[in-house]
């Protein structure tokens, strides 16, 4: 659509660029209101979609805007204006789903930090992540207020995947959505099946012409004056074009009495560019047509970044004029500030060679000002576009190590990667170490290690300063790398002799040190050394002042403590850290925040508080996608272990799956995850009663884990070898091998205390009292009344087989002892509340579309019958039955039904 007028002058006023990525402009001045066409258009609302598909300049846009000011009452309208760049299907997805979470707030958390997380050169199942998003869309109870979902401009990002997507997002459009594209060619999508069934209305180029009551209304706004044979001239040529009389205006504001003879048929756009440069660029002014070629380059324009790129201040004075002679400036935010040109006026401009300076000036001149303005994101492309990549590097060099550790946006680290030549990654010290780095911590160790390596042909340094500044930095990316890979006696000898090299103001690899010594040292068994280091790394991050490196030693401060047993004080660290970070303004997304949020999800998942536990998980998983964190490992196994406890074994598994399919995706190597999944499985399966698959799995976990050439453990597990062998003895339990699984727990239980692992020897303790309840019920007390003694630390999980198996007995036990903790274990006994959910708790339980949809189910009606009945699609029924079967943990209706009335959920 070409819009050739401009929004009245606003205060200009600081705004992030990303404000403007869902703005809807306002109408253009001296626009004729269209009633007729917003007529059509609301009675196509009871439809899926609506098509403005005509050339440019008929006013497509203009009319969207229009009839989004007049939507009936209760609709909501969500406006995208596409550009080319968003012809990238995970671009333009990620901004859809950041705008519909402006409406529905959370939405879509986990399917946001997939489309972080991908890379462009790797394929992406797009229509597998909008099923996701429609399902989960399906069972909001917001979802019913009814949206109009606007695409600006489609034909800029129109292609074959593009098109697939959205042909799969109107296929399964939730009830209630309508989608509205203006376009100038149809996208390619099926649409006989929408039309046979009146779901679409098309409005092309000759319903959007202008009628002659338009044109005379319009021509009339501006102060024009036509004789009626020249009028009825002037309306034949422009066939009713809004940019044909639109230019014809501009062109004659100055002529008394232009009477537009010699005027030609406009429409064409090579017609369109020739009136363009001849009737309005050449009208100009010379310094605005010099404006005009030197910002066409520039996706989004200011003032002061317009006289950054033309080393002038009169932009200010030269965007005023264009606004108000109304040519070709499009508004992106609601303060006046960022504007951009139509994309047709814009494109010419760009065709047009420059005299003054070249375009790479331009684009290195916007690199500095988006450098300056600490948009780095922007100022790197603008490099890059400029053909000069070791601009980019120098600007990605500038980067401390403390922001890239405290910070660790690897994502981001790996994006520019791409974008730089290989040569370049290696040209400087700076820039080899802040890659290797961040290939380390993101797993890619064969490169990072590779790249590292390049550090040698610095040696010797030309001052003995940076020598040893090089021989350190390379020991710290050396123990990091060793420790990824499981060698922990050289991450040991790395680590520790950076650490006594390192000067007191590298904070950034000093902490990186501290933590990773304390992870070994949770390895060896040795709680007591990883407290001490982590009191060392927070004295340390505390005289740094920086509040991130806190945040993050606050985490490996809780995981010691919690393997101490201590759990209570472990979540008070957790949201000491938490805590730290409001303080400050964080980058959208952090991986200390992500650590800390998953970490206390686990912490409460111990506490048995499930839903708190989801909730908390499910918000540090979307954080930890968003940077590329394998953290996000351990908030997978805890939902795996909720959803298995519930008896939601495909869910348990599928949660296993996800974060199997992630490591896979990122490329990291099996030694980070592999044992930390099989050991999650191998959990589920003895919970299921598969013992067969934890006979196969645990033993070679045991091998591997165990013995004099054992590997160490993985990062986010430092006591899985403790973990393998309590489960060993679950197993021999299982198969009926109760002296055998005696005498593994007494030993476990004796390594546990050794080492001060108290939670493990909790675990330990709990198993051995369901182990020698029915045969020696007094050993069995006596061992439940130590474990008793741990009670007022928090953790409540390994009393759950008790509670389940040995309720009467375990009330018995503990009613001789008095005190807070033991009456929370208390009120976790069967009978301590009711069957079935309270009133409160149903609306949580399922919502109310899906008790709806129950309820039908328990009458016996088909899903057909039930997409009738309450006037939602057949995919949305099916929707709401997953959902309710996996709520209520069956996977058949009957057993849906029978669940719900057990629960009270049905009478």
């Amino acid at each position: 659509m070409t819009d050739l007028s401009s929004s009245r002058s606003r205060a200009s006023v600081a705004v992030q660029m990303a404000d403007a990525r869902f703005f809807r402009p306002p109408r253009p001045a001296g626009y004729v209101s269209r009633p007729r066409l917003c007529e059509r258009l609301t009675a196509g609302l009871g439809g899926r979609l609506l098509m403005l598909s005509a050339p440019a300049g008929f006013g497509k846009s203009s009319l969207a805007i229009e009839f989004c000011e007049v939507l009936p009452e209760g609709w909501q309208s969500l406006w995208l204006s596409l550009s080319r760049r968003d012809c990238d299907p995970g671009r333009f997805l990620e901004r859809l789903l950041d705008g519909l979470r402006q409406f529905y707030p959370g939405l879509g958390d986990e399917a946001m930090g997939l489309l972080k997380m991908r890379q462009r050169h790797q394929p992406f199942a797009f229509e597998q992540w909008l099923d996701g998003l429609l399902d989960e869309m399906a069972v909001r109870p917001e979802s019913g207020q009814p949206l109009l979902l606007v695409l600006d401009d489609y034909h800029l990002a129109q292609n074959a995947v593009l098109d697939r997507c959205l042909q799969f997002l109107l296929n399964h459009l939730p009830d209630g959505w309508v989608l509205l594209v203006t376009s100038r060619q149809r996208p390619d999508w099926h649409l006989a099946r929408l039309r046979l069934s009146r779901h679409l209305l098309e409005l092309n180029e000759q319903d959007l012409r202008l009628t002659e009551d338009e044109c005379l209304a319009l021509l009339r706004s501006q102060g024009a004056r036509l004789e009626d044979d020249d009028l009825e001239g002037l309306l034949q040529r422009s066939e009713g074009w809004v940019a044909g009389l639109r230019l014809w205006l501009l062109a004659g504001q100055d002529k008394s009495g232009c009477d537009g003879s010699d005027m030609t048929p406009l429409g064409d756009e090579s017609l369109i560019r020739e009136y363009l440069l001849e009737e309005v660029i050449e009208r100009q002014p010379a310094d605005v047509q010099t404006f005009l070629y030197e910002t066409a380059r520039l996706e989004r324009i200011c003032a002061e970044l317009c006289d950054a790129v033309r080393e002038s201040h009169d932009s200010s004075s030269i965007l005023r004029h264009l606004q108000a002679h109304q040519v070709f400036l499009v508004p992106l935010d609601e303060h006046g500030r960022w504007f951009r040109y139509h994309h047709l006026f814009s494109d010419l401009l760009r065709t047009r060679p420059l005299s003054s300076v070249s375009p790479s000036a331009i684009h290195l001149r916007a690199c500095r000002w988006f450098s300056a303005q600490g948009l780095l994101d922007e100022a790197i492309e603008q490099a890059l576009r400029a053909g000069q990549p070791d601009v980019a590097a120098s600007l990605v060099q500038n980067l401390s190590e403390e922001q890239l550790l405290a910070n660790q946006n690897i994502a981001m680290l790996l994006r520019w990667k791409m974008d730089l030549p290989d040569s370049l990654l290696s040209s400087t010290p700076r820039l080899i170490v802040l890659y290797s780095l961040a290939l380390g911590l993101a797993c890619q160790l064969d490169a990072a290690e590779e790249l590292a390596g390049n550090l040698a042909r610095f040696l010797p340094a030309p001052d003995a300063l940076q020598q040893r500044s090089l021989m350190v930095q390379w020991l710290a990316i050396s123990g990091v790398i060793a420790r990824g890979r499981g060698d922990i006696q050289r991450a040991e000898q790395m680590c520790a002799e950076a650490l006594s090299a390192l000067p007191p103001e590298n904070f950034g690899l000093r902490q990186l040190c501290l933590s990773t010594l304390a992870n070994i040292a949770m390895v060896r068994g040795d709680l007591w050394r990883a407290r001490g280091l982590n009191r060392e790394a927070l004295e340390h991050a505390q005289r740094g002042a920086n509040p991130l490196f806190e945040a993050l030693v606050h985490y490996d401060r809780a995981r010691v403590l919690q393997a101490r047993g201590e759990v209570l004080r472990a979540l008070q660290e957790v949201q000491q850290g938490l805590e730290r970070l409001r303080t400050i303004r964080t980058p959208r997304s952090s991986v200390a925040r992500a650590r800390l949020m998953l970490y206390q999800g686990y912490l409460l998942s111990v506490r048995l508080q499930p839903q708190a536990a989801r909730a908390s998980v499910s918000a540090g998983i979307a954080e930890a996608r968003d940077c590329r964190d394998i953290s996000l490992l351990i908030g997978h196994c805890v939902l795996a272990g909720l959803e298995g406890r519930e008896g939601r074994f495909a869910a348990a598994f599928a949660q296993l799956a996800e974060a199997e399919r992630l490591m896979h995706i990122w490329d990291v190597p099996p030694v980070y995850y592999l044992a930390m999944i099989t050991l999650a499985k191998c959990d589920l399966w003895l919970a299921q009663g598969q013992i067969e698959l934890a006979e196969a799995w645990l033993p070679r976990l045991a091998e591997a884990y165990g013995g004099e050439h054992a590997a160490a453990a993985p990062e986010f597990h430092p006591q899985l070898p403790l973990f393998i062998e309590l489960q060993l003895a679950v197993l021999a339990q299982a198969q009926g091998q109760h002296e055998e699984a005696e005498r593994r727990l007494r030993a476990l239980l004796f390594k546990a205390e050794a080492q001060g692992a108290q939670h493990l020897a909790l675990w330990v303790q709990l198993k051995l009292v369901s182990l020698l309840r029915t045969s020696r019920e007094r050993e069995a007390a006596t061992i439940l009344n130590m474990a008793l003694d741990a009670l007022p630390c928090g953790s409540l999980l390994p009393y759950r087989q008790l509670l389940q198996e040995h309720p009467q007995w375990l009330r018995e036990q503990l009613g001789a002892r008095d005190s807070g903790p033991v009456r929370e274990l208390l009120d976790l006994l069967p009978g301590a509340a009711h069957e079935t959910l309270p009133e409160a708790l149903v609306s949580e339980a399922l919502s109310s579309r899906e008790l709806a949809v129950l309820r039908l189910i328990a009458q016996g009606c088909s899903n057909q019958e039930i997409s009738e009945k309450l006037f939602i699609s057949l995919h949305t029924v099916k929707s709401h039955a997953r959902h309710i079967n996996g709520k209520l943990g069956v996977e058949r209706r009957t057993q849906a039904v029978a669940r719900a009335k057990a629960l009270g959920l049905l009478r």
